[in-house]
């Protein structure tokens, strides 16, 4: 496997696309191209008491700065290591009186460092934060309302003393932060924590189907490559999830990226049909697709309510009669059964009810394989997830196989030393021993299980939430 430096990149023009990363070597799947620390970045205001503000990893207890009381620390070593940054900000917000909101804290700190080490390259980077697109000409007007108060609330809490910005360079700084601020998430992957600027990153251009994907581990994001690429070909990553036809795929990145997609994909529709696919036999008529489509939509707005009260059992009822009624007409590609097959098999596994949530599981991770691209990371952790469903069922078999499955697409996407990954090899190797022992003696398996679940807390599946899981790229909404 190959260990990424910058020399493995180079930046070219990419036709119809602007600026480009091309690679300088051939790369394989699972090898790293290239890794990054770092410009500036932020925790979500929504967390900063339980999130260290160095190195992003979700603790019990933390340590507060004792001066602005604001940023919170795994320990001393952090703590050390954050003052160079943090210095400035934290008697901002001594004379501020305030902490303002993640993307003014942000813009803060990208600042502070231009003030510190100029305008130019710095160390490592192929472009500097000034060369990075802002498309503020793009903006709307809801867009430029919320820029205009943002820069209010920036010069308020800017110390006079350090080095005046133009409100041209500000507008600038804030526009960047809109379209290249990449989402940070925990140790383990499964929640957005915060928002930072790599701007060797921000020259990776989006494509639906891309050949690397994005991974944030152990306080550096890490461009991966999913397959094969040859020297001089483009790195592309996707900016949004695939799950979308490629109208709304386009739609979305015009909106919140300022581009069409010329992707493949999107020109040629690929997988449309299967996003929208009906039974064969019978075929249904199209007043019933179009009625069954409507009754989705309404039922999946009836799920968001019901989740976000925390009416489990109603979005399981809801779910359970829609994919009832979506039986005789939708075949199991279609984007409308796998989404309540996602929800319907997460809630009944936070319920509890394995058994019930397994055969959901399966169904979705079917659908799912034949529309991702294999070594897609949202593949990998929803067949994780299905994997585990099954072996509390007591499917062994089955949720053996789907562990392996979604460990052979982590490595490739987050790598061995990636904490999801290492947690997934564990349960791999727990599953590999069960299956064993209830190849060999059945009866015993289940006996020794049964003792083995009675004895020790069952372990609980996270509670749904109404949260997507998190994006690659941070949007302010």
């Amino acid at each position: 496997m190959t260990r990424g430096s910058m020399e493995n990149v180079e930046v070219f023009t990419s036709e119809g696309k602007g600026r480009g990363l091309k690679a300088t070597k051939e790369f394989w799947a699972a090898d790293v191209v290239f890794a990054e620390r770092a410009y500036s970045a932020v925790v979500f205001d929504s967390l900063v008491n339980f999130v260290c503000h160095t190195c992003f990893k979700r603790q019990e207890k933390l340590h507060r700065c004792g001066q602005c009381k604001f940023a919170h620390y795994c320990d001393r070593t952090c703590q050390k290591d954050a003052w160079l940054n943090h210095k400035n900000e934290c008697s901002a917000i001594k004379r501020y009186g305030k902490v303002p909101n993640e993307n003014i804290r942000l813009a803060a700190r990208i600042m502070w460092r231009v003030e510190r080490e100029g305008t130019g390259l710095t160390e490592g980077c192929l472009v500097s934060v000034d060369d990075l697109q802002n498309h503020v000409e793009h903006f709307g007007e809801e867009e430029q309302k919320e820029l205009r108060v943002d820069v209010d609330t920036f010069l308020q809490y800017w110390p006079p003393q350090s080095q005046q910005f133009s409100m041209q360079y500000i507008s600038h700084i804030f526009g960047v932060i809109n379209c290249n601020g990449f989402t940070l998430s925990d140790q383990r992957g499964l929640q957005a924590v915060g928002v930072g600027i790599f701007p060797n990153l921000g020259l990776v251009n989006h494509d639906c189907w891309p050949n690397c994907t994005v991974i944030f581990n152990n306080g550096k994001i890490e461009l991966r490559a999913l397959g094969k690429i040859s020297e001089g070909e483009e790195l592309t990553v996707s900016y949004i999830d695939f799950l979308h036809l490629s109208e709304e795929r386009r739609q979305q990145l015009r909106k919140q990226y300022y581009f069409d997609c010329s992707c493949e994909h999107c020109q040629k529709g690929l997988k449309d049909d299967l996003f929208q696919a009906v039974k064969e036999d019978p075929k249904p008529s199209p007043e019933v697709v179009k009625e069954t489509v409507q009754l989705s939509k309404d039922t999946l707005e009836k799920i968001d309510k019901a989740r976000s009260e925390g009416l489990y059992h109603e979005v399981v009822k809801l779910c359970r009669e829609c994919l009832g009624k979506q039986e005789p007409v939708f075949a199991d590609t279609n984007l409308y059964v796998l989404r309540l097959l996602s929800i319907v098999s997460e809630v009944l596994s936070y319920l509890q009810a394995f058994e019930e949530a397994s055969h959901y599981a399966r169904r979705m991770v079917d659908g799912y394989m034949k529309l991702y691209h294999p070594n897609n990371a949202q593949l990998g952790m929803a067949v994780m997830r299905a994997g585990l469903t099954n072996w509390h069922a007591g499917h062994i078999e089955v949720g053996h196989g789907m562990i392996c499955k979604a460990y052979a697409i982590l490595l490739v996407t987050h790598g061995p030393s990636h904490p999801i990954t290492k947690d997934l090899e564990a349960m791999r190797v727990q599953t590999e021993m069960e299956l064993r022992m209830f190849r060999q003696n059945e009866f015993m398996y289940h006996k020794m299980r049964e003792a083995a679940l009675n004895n020790q807390p069952m372990q609980v599946m996270a509670e749904p939430s109404n949260e997507p899981a998190p994006a690659l790229f941070h949007k302010k909404q």
